[in-house]
């Protein structure tokens, strides 16, 4: 039997396979596309940012790598942990493997699928008798090769949705490459905000134990005599409100520090010693480029885009389901009603059901699903559009942002330093019995708050240039790409 199928068969088989895979490429390269030609929409936002678009950075938000942006070690290896276990990425790249899985699928659909069958049927038919009179058994053994219905693609339908399915795919690869970025900036922001708190808790740590100091020192002098009620109370609630701030300030640290944990995806254990907000050189001078460039750069403006062309291949898709389907199911190969004849002279069989659908009448259901295929494509070009605008406005708030907050800091450094000028003088007044002790207490309190605003004005500044480096497109890269080199 091995033999002769080595023989007869194989050749046969091999010549109606051909014979079939080049009907199935002719008509691939034959089939016309009912895809409307795809002209991409204007960007709806102005020629120009509103802000300061000028820098004197070395390299592009793109090209820059987080590690040259963000140069704390500690903070290094945060957003490296990040990268590794934290669970959105995972998910995001999870679905870029189901999204390539379902491209595949589809793909698939574009060529021919042949498949091996072997069957064996028993029948009994009732009221037949063989001649001894026993009930007729018919057997029956087939073996070949089936060509399942495989669609001639005259007017594009499966190319279409295999174009749709494309689109889906690496829409999805850039929402991945999007999650990343916001994933980059939010472990700066939240590990900055983490230090900002451990800041005001140092100092509100140093300002109770300052208070307590001066509280002391004025129960003293209560106890002999030498001050009033009225003066011990107004040292005691600035005691009072001290403890309030720490406490406040510790929750709030313990609860960013928890936050950095869930982005990190791991307990912050092994790291690298901290920096202060002050030491932090984070680059800060970004050239913003024009928002034309934001359409290269952004990933999400990419994925809108992507997802734009899926829809305008379904419109493809729906128009190919008015004009007629044909389709192909053959089959080769022995067929015998004893298992001993299956490979000997005669048992060849084969099969050819070519199939021509042509739609009559489906009580309008082409006409709505062409005309869902073309709102969707419009639902997907204001998502396009409004994707763009988001864009614009996220790097123009920050510029803005960037033109005043050096301004501030300043200016908010200096209050602090006559503040605490304004709590030396009335120290030494009150101490001569010039002033009393209201100024004093009134000067340590406009000090801490000095102090605590000077540390959110810091925190400001850095985490606008963490929003103007990811609304750029910057943290695909972990390190800068060379001048000269894409």
């Amino acid at each position: 039997m091995k033999h002769a199928l080595g023989k007869l068969e194989v050749p046969r088989l091999l010549r109606a396979l051909s014979a079939t895979a080049a009907m199935a490429a002719m008509a691939t390269m034959s089939a016309c596309s009912l895809i409307p030609e795809y002209v991409r929409p204007d960007a709806p936002v102005a020629q120009n940012f509103v802000g300061p678009a000028e820098g004197n950075a070395a390299h592009t938000p793109v090209d820059t790598g987080w590690r040259e942006f963000f140069p704390d070690k500690r903070l290094q290896a945060l957003i490296a942990s990040a990268l590794e276990n934290n669970r959105d990425l995972r998910t995001a790249a999870q679905r870029i493997q189901e999204a390539r899985a379902q491209y595949n699928i589809q793909s698939a659909d574009l060529l021919p699928n042949f498949n091996g069958t072997a069957s064996q049927s028993r029948s009994r038919t009732p009221g037949s008798l063989t001649a001894t009179g026993g009930p007729v058994v018919a057997s029956s053994y087939q073996v070949g090769l089936s060509l399942a219905s495989f669609e001639l693609d005259f007017f594009g339908r499966v190319r279409s949705l295999n174009q749709a399915a494309l689109g889906q795919y690496l829409a999805t690869e850039e929402a991945r490459r999007s999650v990343q970025i916001s994933l980059v900036s939010e472990v700066a922001k939240a590990y900055l905000s983490e230090r900002a708190f451990a800041e005001q808790l140092a100092l509100a740590r140093s300002t109770l134990e300052g208070r307590q100091t001066g509280y002391n020192l004025a129960k003293q002098r209560f106890d002999v005599g030498a001050s009033s009620a009225l003066d011990l109370r107004l040292s005691e609630t600035l005691v009072l409100s001290a403890r309030v701030a720490l406490a406040t300030l510790d929750r709030q640290r313990a609860q960013a520090e928890n936050a950095l944990t869930l982005l990190v995806g791991k307990p912050l254990e092994g790291l690298p010693p901290p920096l202060t907000l002050d030491e932090q050189n984070i680059v800060t001078d970004i050239p913003a480029g024009l928002p034309s460039d934001l359409l290269e750069r952004r990933p999400d403006i990419r994925a809108a885009e992507q997802r734009l062309l899926s829809s305008n291949a379904n419109i493809g898709a729906a128009r190919a389901a008015f004009f007629p389907r044909i389709s192909l199911t053959a089959g080769i190969g022995t067929a015998s009603n004893d298992l001993s004849g299956l490979f000997g002279a005669g048992s060849k069989s084969w099969s050819f059901l070519p199939q021509l659908v042509l739609p009559i009448f489906d009580a309008g259901r082409n006409s709505a699903s062409l005309d869902l295929a073309e709102v969707r494509k419009n639902l997907a070009v204001t998502d396009y559009e409004r994707t763009i605008q988001v864009a614009f406005r996220e790097v123009s708030d920050a510029l803005v942002a960037r033109g005043s907050l050096e301004e501030q800091i300043e200016a908010q450094r200096l209050t602090q330093v006559a503040n605490q000028d304004r709590l030396n003088l009335a120290d030494l007044r009150y101490k001569n019995g010039v002033a009393s002790s209201l100024d004093v207490l009134d000067a340590q309190r406009e000090l801490f708050s000095a102090q605590q605003s000077l540390v959110q004005a810091r925190l400001l500044r850095l985490t606008n240039s963490i929003d103007l480096y990811r609304a750029l497109g910057g943290g695909l890269k972990e390190t800068s790409t060379p001048v000269g080199k894409g």
